[in-house]
C-alpha cells in the first residue's frame, strides 16, 4: 500500500468556501481519482500547514495513474483555488502517523 500526503493553509477570505467545497466534493472527488480518504488533521495553532490530509491506493502504479489523471489535474485545480502552499507527496504506507 502507498500513502498521498497532502498539507495546504486555507487562503484567507476562503475559508466558508473551503469548508462548503470539502463537505460537498472533495471526499466524493478523491474517490473518484482512485484514492481512499484515510486521515485528516486539522492545526489550530503553531507554524507549518493548517491541514494534513492522507489518502491510500493499493500500489504505486495505481498511485501514479491517478495522479496523472485528468480527475486529479480537476481536483487540485479546484482545492488550489481555496488553499496555499499546497504540497503532495507519495510514501510506502505505515502504520501510525506520517509526515
Amino acid at each position: 500500500m502507498v500513502k498521498l500526503i497532502m498539507t495546504w493553509s486555507i487562503r484567507q477570505g476562503k475559508e466558508t468556501e473551503y469548508v462548503e467545497f470539502l463537505t460537498h466534493d472533495f471526499v466524493r472527488l478523491v474517490m473518484g481519482v482512485g484514492f481512499h480518504p484515510l486521515d485528516a488533521w486539522y492545526s489550530v495553532w503553531g507554524h507549518g500547514p493548517q491541514v494534513i490530509a492522507g489518502g491510500m491506493a493499493k500500489d504505486l502504479k495505481t498511485m501514479e495513474q491517478a495522479l496523472d489523471s485528468q480527475q486529479w489535474r480537476t481536483l487540485r485545480e479546484r482545492l488550489e483555488q481555496y488553499v496555499i502552499d499546497l504540497k503532495i507527496k507519495v510514501v510506502e504506507a505505515s502504520r501510525g502517523f506520517q509526515l
